[in-house]
């Protein structure tokens, strides 16, 4: 009895010890962070009453103006530097990058093969599988899936049609369901080659599944903080993040497509293909000519699940928060449709891949909504290293330090965007675009760790828009909420509630 008591009074001095080292950490060191919370640190109201682009806004706001390259924040438990000087982001993302490779995130391949994907390895295991997925992300690869981005789309349009009358000032319509049905369908199909046929029918279980990875999480809250603030303990200790469900779901699909396709000797052109070719190779020579293995069906499940979950959910939201604001602004919506009109009479009427690659001004609305609607609120990376910041020798980012940098809030600093709170595509023109630097706008992220997606979530979400807003016109109706209520359990922007516009026919 007399040892229980010596080792709970041991390890409760060691946890208070813990606490009381975490919360001094950067006080200690002369930099600037505000009182932590004992168990939330500076997160307080995660998953519960606020999202985290708000929390992370208001930090970044709070020291905008002190001069500080970088203030101390505690994420949960992790103590991080919250990077406020663009400069120095830029050296994190780019000119000093083989410091930061690591993201330094939850992952478990043993025992969670699903998190076992290119957003969550670190070191070499990521350095290998970037190099085997990029070739299959590049223009050429594009164009071999667009005509299947397009086959969905037209169907797309045909239930648009049917929902708003020719004739009868149009219908109200929630929006933000019908591009996550037309979003979940075109990676269905690219990703596993699977007519999910969520528009017709939006109770699938792509559609639930994909959600659900979406907010919730395997454990309650404690445990969940615990793997976010110990991420390689957790690890250690065989935890699980994928609900139990979903991950039998996306396995035993998979597997079956694998299956299917070896057997039956099928071959398509999508995402699913390129994987299995890589599977089948056996082995991959890398380009400084080491010779590695190519996928298990473990990593193979892993790169479709986040394909697929990426893919639906950033571009339907993308789409849905466009449509937003074009319906607010309707002189923006007008000249948008005007110019997708002049680029599709140079292409003969044809949605052609070079076609929506032309279309210059849907670019410019799409980046301006990924600026205002940044999707991700924040970069994550770690030090491998100790780290002098350029030009402030007091200021040492210590090896193993998770570095935050603030991506939704450096697209609301009215330094970087004057009037950051307005809607305006002409932001992005090509002047302004090539006037600033590239780390000011970051919803891909930068640098050599940016998003290997980029280039297909841009085509579907353009094809998307594209043939949206050539067919109907967006406005606001009664039932439409300014300003929208968002999601706090939500891991990406996401709202409370659909998003309810009048569309009518053009």
């Amino acid at each position: 009895m007399l040892f229980f008591i010596y080792l709970l009074t041991a390890v409760s001095a060691l946890v208070a010890y813990f606490l009381y080292y975490n919360m001094n950490y950067w006080k200690n060191r002369g930099i600037p962070q505000d009182p932590p919370h004992p168990v939330y640190g500076n997160m307080i109201g995660f998953r519960r009453n606020r999202i985290v682009h708000e929390i992370m806004g208001d930090y970044y706001m709070k020291f905008r103006k002190s001069g500080h390259p970088f203030v101390g924040f505690s994420f949960l438990q992790r103590r991080s530097a919250f990077i406020m000087d663009i400069k120095l982001a830029k050296n994190v993302l780019i000119k000093d990058f083989t410091n930061f490779t690591d993201r330094g995130q939850f992952h478990n391949e043993r025992d969670d093969p699903l998190t076992g994907h290119l957003f969550n390895l670190d070191g070499k295991r990521w350095k290998i599988m970037r190099q085997k997925l990029s070739p299959t992300f590049t223009s050429g690869k594009m164009k071999f899936m667009f005509p299947t981005v397009i086959k969905v789309s037209e169907e797309f349009i045909k239930i648009m049609m049917e929902k708003v009358p020719a004739k009868t000032g149009g219908a109200i319509i929630e929006i933000k369901d019908l591009m996550a049905r037309f979003t979940t369908d075109v990676i269905g199909t690219c990703a596993f080659g699977i007519e999910c046929n969520t528009l017709r029918n939006p109770d699938t279980d792509f559609r639930k599944m994909a959600s659900k990875s979406l907010v919730e999480m395997r454990h309650g809250v404690l445990l969940t903080a615990f793997q976010f603030s110990f991420p390689n303990l957790a690890r250690k200790l065989g935890m699980r993040a994928i609900p139990e469900d979903v991950h039998q779901f996306f396995m035993g699909l998979v597997k079956a497509t694998i299956a299917l396709r070896e057997r039956e000797n099928i071959k398509r052109n999508d995402f699913m293909q390129m994987l299995i070719e890589l599977k089948q190779k056996g082995s991959f020579t890398m380009d400084n000519g080491e010779v590695v293995s190519g996928l298990d069906v473990g990593e193979l499940a892993a790169q479709v699940f986040v394909f697929y979950l990426a893919g639906f959910e950033t571009s339907s939201s993308t789409m849905t928060y466009a449509l937003y604001e074009l319906a607010q602004h309707t002189d923006i919506q007008d000249r948008l449709r005007e110019d997708i009109q002049e680029v599709l009479q140079q292409h003969d009427g044809k949605l052609t891949y070079e076609c929506v690659k032309a279309m210059r001004y849907l670019d410019q609305v799409i980046s301006e909504t990924l600026r205002l609607y940044t999707l991700v609120p924040f970069l994550e990376r770690k030090a491998l290293n100790d780290y002098v910041v350029p030009g402030h020798p007091k200021y040492v980012i210590e090896k193993g330090t998770q570095i935050i940098l603030p991506a939704a809030a450096y697209h609301r600093d009215e330094d970087l965007y004057p009037e950051p709170e307005k809607f305006d595509p002409e932001r992005f023109s090509p002047e302004q675009v090539a006037a600033r630097d590239s780390v000011e706008w970051l919803p891909f992220g930068d640098g050599p760790r940016n998003c290997v997606g980029m280039r297909f979530g841009q085509m579907q979400t353009r094809v998307g828009l594209a043939q949206l807003i050539r067919n109907f016109k967006f406005t606001v109706c009664d039932k439409t909420d300014i300003p929208l209520t968002y999601d706090p359990k939500s891991f990406v922007l996401g709202t409370v509630g659909g998003i309810h516009l009048r569309v009518e026919r053009v």
